[in-house]
């Protein structure tokens, strides 16, 4: 089967590349904000579970509008959507850190992860799709992706922070590499400076636990269900 990335991490494409693996990659835009009260595996699996819902509508749409030509090659077999999404959890298991809104969110998760452990946990998602005859009219050709298989991993990594000085952590948002990042850190560029210890998966703390993720594609291929 073919695979499908729906993301629009440069980390997570490096990290597949690097293994050789053949996939396509297309990216989708959801609404992040955890609910009140979510617990971070809650919060997690709904966000992997959105995007795959948010990436077949947009396969869909391509579909209706004649633009299948991007995708012509993954439309005489099934195909495989991979959705994956990064949080940092505190210590009292509950707290969430995702991407920091302005220096002042940064900061304020930095506070909390100075000088002691926290967690990075990545859900992944594996959705397989296959051409089925439409339901509706909403589309305009005869057939249209479905859901027809989902399978989910949750990898977690214990990362220890050094203590943070306030230079420290002027610098570190100056150099403009944590906007985009869950804790408001990439451990594989100048974040790396700031973590004195891991315990679990490398991978898995840029955004991509690579080896579990390759061990659920084989699954998900083995239980090809055409």
């Amino acid at each position: 089967m073919d695979i499908i990335l729906a993301s629009g991490s440069p980390r997570r494409r490096e990290l597949l590349s690097r293994v050789q693996l053949e996939f396509t990659v297309i990216s989708v835009d959801i609404d992040e904000t955890p609910y009140q009260d979510e617990s971070p595996k809650d919060y997690i699996v709904r966000m992997v579970a959105a995007k795959a819902e948010a990436a077949t509508v947009q396969l869909n749409r391509q579909l209706k509008n004649n633009n299948a030509h991007l995708y012509q090659s993954l439309l005489s077999k099934p195909i495989i959507l991979l959705t994956s999404d990064t949080i940092g959890v505190l210590p009292d298991g509950k707290t969430v850190l995702v991407k920091p809104n302005n220096r002042e969110d940064a900061y304020r998760m930095w506070q909390q992860m100075s000088d002691s452990t926290h967690e990075v946990w990545t859900a992944v998602q594996a959705t397989q799709l296959s051409l089925q005859p439409k339901r509706s009219d909403e589309f305009n050709n005869e057939q249209v992706w479905q859901i027809i298989n989902q399978q989910q991993i949750i990898e977690r990594t214990e990362v220890t922070f050094v203590a943070l000085t306030p230079e420290m952590m002027s610098d570190y948002w100056d150099s403009g590499e944590p906007v985009d990042k869950a804790g408001g850190y990439g451990i594989q560029g100048l974040g790396a400076a700031w973590v004195s210890r891991i315990n679990g998966s490398y991978t898995n703390v840029v955004g991509l636990p690579l080896a579990q993720t390759l061990a659920l594609i084989k699954e998900m291929t083995n239980t090809d269900t055409r």
